[in-house]
């Protein structure tokens, strides 16, 4: 297996810009370690000092950025190397960066696990390397002794440039950890900073349910458990060793995206609520830098659609709402018409379930064939390309787009304006692509091909005229 572990010095020869982050990474050695509580409590502590903040989450996850940011205040977004070039994600880390003090990444699964067993590819540690952001590790300390020092040292010594800088310890006591402290001192040279720990907070666990996080709002008790792994972080995590360990952060060298802006302004309808949710921030931004008016409304308690040029519906978890959607037929009934007037939309996941005749035998908007019934499990679950079988609304035929798949739900009737492919092979098709309309399951990253937002914006424009003409 060849690996590249030339750490931070990924760029092309291309680029123009450099920008100082001052930035670190959170990873874990597996999927459970307490990645999330930790960049929770280091988020939530540095806030409480005044600091502007941006959370950053490796990989297609749309759920930790919203939590960061509705939960914590802290702007959230995605560093995706499968939907993205490196560059690309060096220019949004260094854009989404622009304002604040520090920003935090958060790791996926195991720091070194990514597309295969014998690959780094996608892997955090591959985010790491591409944007030159020191990682921190963090270990599940609990019943270990020696094998914290045996552990720690066997991922700094994984490949040549681990890019690891530090670690903290989850689950440990008070008592044990100045000696797992001394112990990672002495066995690794101080090539490894020890960082602090949490001790064992039952009670401030947070819940998942089949999709990830539950949302923020969902939480009763949310602000306080923050603040309580807030208050223990600055009694036993080195926030002053992590800000100082970003703020030595090379800088970041990249070339800026081109992004095309329109001389008139396009008025975007975005659902936006309990139900409908799951958004990349990179593309609702990418929509507005473009010219657009984002018009957030919601499809639980609205009798209609704002006034727009384009509808954007979103995943989310419309089957916790099915009878707040059904018995909202105001709204679902304007949403039909103005598809069926030739209203652009975007139609993502749990958004184009709502579109379809029905979910669980409810009633749903029914603009388009089948129903939607629980799997009771992942269904097509992980990263695709999508490939264009027809010109449609977003793109021409043979155009690509990197997307992504994440439901227990299936629809009856998939449509079959792309194929979707994984990287072992596997091929299906899917999505509803109209000269007005695209629908489906994947969830589509804009920068992964900016051109697909773009034939967006103009359908919304077209789409405007043609109403001031009528």
């Amino acid at each position: 297996m060849e690996l590249n572990t030339d750490f931070g010095r990924g760029a092309p020869q291309t680029e123009t810009k450099e920008a100082v982050v001052p930035r670190i990474l959170f990873a874990g050695t597996a999927s459970g370690c307490g990645k999330t509580t930790v960049t929770c409590a280091v988020l939530q502590a540095l806030a409480n000092r005044g600091m502007r903040l941006h959370a950053f989450k490796c990989g297609p996850d749309y759920i930790d950025p919203m939590f960061h940011e509705r939960a914590i205040g802290a702007k959230g977004s995605n560093l995706d190397l499968f939907f993205y070039s490196p560059n690309t994600a060096r220019y949004l880390l260094a854009k989404n960066a622009e304002d604040a003090d520090v920003s935090i990444l958060e790791g996926v699964m195991g720091y070194y696990d990514g597309l295969g067993i014998r690959s780094l590819e996608k892997s955090t540690y591959e985010v790491a390397r591409e944007t030159g952001t020191p990682a921190v590790l963090v270990i599940n300390g609990h019943g270990m002794a020696f094998s914290v020092t045996a552990l720690l040292r066997g991922f700094r010594d994984a490949v040549a440039e681990s890019g690891i800088r530090g670690v903290i310890l989850n689950n440990v006591s008070w008592k044990t950890y100045p000696l797992l402290k001394e112990a990672i001192l002495e066995e690794l040279g101080g090539t490894v900073k020890p960082l602090g720990y949490l001790p064992p907070m039952r009670d401030c666990a947070f819940e998942s349910r089949h999709l990830g996080l539950v949302t923020a709002e969902e939480i009763v008790d949310i602000r306080a458990k923050l603040n309580r792994l807030a208050a223990q972080a600055e009694q036993s995590i080195d926030l002053d060793g992590i800000l100082d360990l970003a703020r030595k952060s090379a800088p970041i060298r990249y070339a800026p995206v081109p992004v095309r802006r329109f001389e008139r302004q396009a008025r975007i309808a975005v659902a936006m609520d309990r139900a409908f949710c799951f958004y990349y921030r990179d593309n609702l931004e990418l929509l507005r830098e473009m010219g657009a008016t984002l018009c957030p409304f919601s499809p639980l308690s609205d009798a209609a659609l704002p006034a727009c040029d384009a509808l954007y519906l979103g995943g989310g978890y419309p089957e916790l709402y099915l009878d707040a959607l059904s018995e909202n037929a105001s709204m679902r009934t304007h949403i039909r018409t103005a598809l069926a007037n030739g209203m652009p939309c975007i139609a993502e996941c749990g958004g184009f379930m709502y579109l379809t005749e029905a979910i669980e035998g409810h009633p749903m908007v029914g603009a388009l064939p089948g129903d939607c019934t629980n799997q009771g499990r992942l269904t097509r679950f992980g990263y695709i390309t999508l490939t264009a079988r027809h010109n449609s609304l977003l793109c021409n035929a043979g155009e690509r787009i990197n997307a992504h798949e994440f439901h227990h739900y299936d629809a009856t009737h998939l449509g079959n304006g792309f194929e979707a492919r994984k990287s072992n092979g596997a091929a299906w098709d899917c999505g509803f692509a109209t000269e007005r309309l695209y629908a489906g399951y994947p969830h589509l990253p804009f920068y992964a091909n900016p051109r697909f937002a773009e034939r967006f914006y103009e359908a919304a424009l077209a789409y405007q005229s043609e109403n001031k003409e009528g």
